[in-house]
């Protein structure tokens, strides 16, 4: 199955030209495409004469992640899917439910070679890179399970997206197709915990997604003992390279700050940061600050910052001219929120 063509990896124009190289008529390619675009295997294909499924089902097997598990939260509707993909490998998805929507928050990787301290996605490394089908595949196969439409989507599941630079991009672009799910790319954000070297990439494509920096410490010394990435491309250069990406873009980008309790929650911490943003984006360009008190996993040992602490910290932030927000947390009671997902739950 490896080297057959996957259909979800294709746009509608590649499975055209696919049809027609392997004999088939090309207005069946827009046939099921739509079907795939619902989840549906070649089996419940019904437009479809049975001699052309079982003939699709030879050359082009699909590989649609099947649902290994699915929590509910009890606390918010939140639901987390535990994904299993054609090579038993497994991710992890969330669907949330807002006031305008629902988001998806979907996998990148089949784990995480990042390291940083706070995440459970990271526990076992990297397996491998997600194919853009395998991205996309998360939200069709979340969308027909419950029966919605998804409007949003957050790239900050399993993995880092840099890290998968070709599949992401290609994913983006499947995912905001006009004849497949429509989802915009201003209600599509990724989440980087600083790959220069990706940022740089992506402003030359210009997409109108929101770029989330994971940000997290103000001091290199601190953010480099939990962070490994930052030994490689600083604060400094990561902030850089930020305000660049804003200048080339005209993109609002917004920073992730994940509130330690004892080592990052102080109103002195608050007004380094601000003042760090500040002086690197500069003071008229527009930059969004998301408080993240942190999800706590059992293996990193970090404590969540205090209501008191995390309130003071936004005040200080608004005081000096940031505009920052406490992240509402969803799915907290089957482990579903940032930094929480992992590879594989058992």
């Amino acid at each position: 199955m490896q080297n057959r063509v996957n259909l979800l990896d294709l746009s509608l124009s590649e499975i055209t030209s696919v049809f027609e190289a392997a004999g088939i008529p090309k207005y069946r390619a827009g046939q099921v495409y739509q079907w795939l675009m619902k989840g549906k295997g070649y089996e419940q294909m019904g437009n479809l004469p049975k001699t052309l499924r079982e003939q699709l089902q030879e050359m082009f097997p699909l590989s649609f992640p099947v649902i290994a598990k699915k929590l509910v939260s009890k606390l918010d509707s939140t639901v987390k899917y535990l994904f299993r993909l054609h090579d038993g490998q497994c991710i992890e998805s969330v669907v949330m439910q807002y006031k305008h929507g629902y988001s998806i928050c979907v996998s990148s990787q089949a784990g995480c070679r990042m390291g940083c301290g706070f995440c459970a996605s990271t526990l076992r490394g990297l397996v491998r890179n997600l194919t853009p089908g395998e991205i996309l595949s998360q939200i069709i196969v979340a969308q027909a399970d419950l029966g919605i439409r998804i409007s949003n989507v957050v790239m900050m599941g399993i993995g880092e997206p840099f890290d998968n630079f070709e599949n992401v991009v290609r994913f983006l672009q499947l995912v905001n197709a006009e004849e497949g799910l429509q989802i915009g790319y201003r209600h599509i954000s990724l989440s980087t915990c600083g790959v220069v070297e990706g940022i740089e990439r992506l402003s030359a494509y210009n997409f109108p997604i929101t770029l989330s920096i994971s940000l997290h410490f103000t001091d290199n010394e601190q953010r480099s003992k939990i962070m490994p990435i930052n030994r490689k491309w600083n604060i400094e250069t990561l902030l850089t390279a930020c305000s660049a990406y804003f200048a080339k873009t005209g993109r609002r980008i917004s920073f992730e700050y994940t509130l330690i309790k004892g080592i990052n929650d102080t109103p002195g911490e608050a007004e380094k940061l601000a003042k760090l943003l500040k002086k690197h984006m500069g003071r008229d360009v527009p930059f969004h600050i998301n408080l993240i008190p942190v999800n706590e996993v059992t293996e990193s040992g970090m404590k969540k910052a205090d209501k008191s602490s995390v309130e003071r910290f936004c005040q200080v932030l608004t005081r000096f001219g940031c505009n920052a927000t406490v992240r509402r947390t969803l799915g907290a009671d089957v482990n579903a929120s940032c930094g929480q997902l992992r590879l594989n739950e058992g």
